[in-house]
């Protein structure tokens, strides 16, 4: 993996290892008690994320930009047409984003098909929600095979009135065991 995608795996391999570093040293006092209704927020968050899913599987575009903010700042972080376009790129705005996913579909093959046993979401505040999942991304988009491959998924969540829109959605790549770098050896200073 090279340019982009390796420093952005890079940067969320350093996030993630801090989250379970700051976890391991939390105590039990600091961890919030929630309460009835932040359970029926991740609910329904996690049923907007299902619902997220088989819209974009269905290739139903109309449910998708429904469900995506209308805000300039919405992003949709995914692999470009062509490699003279980065590789990767982010997408902003929210007309920018459906016309990608829309791209997306276009080429025929499009299938999400998350581990929902290992999705986690998270209220980040009353109005800010994260979900989180490793999943496996079949398209054939941009000369792609359309052979399920390993992403880890990232979706924010904004609160609009009495609902949730997509702000983001960052699908990350993840790297064949094979290419993980070597650990240094133990003479290395």
């Amino acid at each position: 993996m090279t340019g982009f995608g390796a420093r952005f795996a890079a940067i969320v391999a350093l996030g993630l290892s801090g989250a379970g570093a700051l976890g391991a040293n939390a105590r039990a006092q600091d961890i919030p008690v929630i309460d009835a209704a932040t359970e029926r927020e991740l609910r329904e968050l996690r049923e907007l994320y299902r619902h997220l899913i088989a819209a974009e599987n269905a290739h139903d575009i109309a449910e998708v930009r429904r469900m995506v903010w209308r805000s300039p700042t919405a992003l949709f972080v995914a692999k470009t047409k062509t490699p003279a376009e980065g590789g990767w790129a982010g997408f902003w705005g929210a007309d920018t984003v459906v016309s990608h996913i829309n791209d997306l579909f276009q080429s025929g093959v499009f299938v999400m098909a998350p581990d929902f046993e290992r999705e986690k979401v998270v209220l980040l505040s009353p109005t800010v929600a994260e979900t989180y999942a490793p999943l496996k991304i079949s398209v054939a988009y941009a000369g792609q095979t359309g052979t399920p491959k390993p992403f880890l998924m990232i979706v924010d969540w904004v609160r609009v009135g009495s609902s949730w829109k997509m702000a983001t959605d960052i699908a990350v790549p993840i790297p064949p065991a094979s290419a993980a770098p070597a650990a240094p050896s133990e003479s290395t200073p």
